[in-house]
């Protein structure tokens, strides 16, 4: 039993890190600034 839960946590760890890796990789300081921002 506590195998399956252990596979189910580390399956939505995987997933978690996944969305967060498509989310923010790449980008410097996380989000881009607004559209009206011309400070660039």
């Amino acid at each position: 039993m506590w195998l399956l839960i252990l596979e189910a946590l580390a399956a939505l760890a995987v997933l978690l890190l996944l969305v967060w890796w498509t989310m923010f990789a790449g980008r410097n300081k996380g989000e881009p600034p607004p559209p009206g921002d011309d400070r660039s």
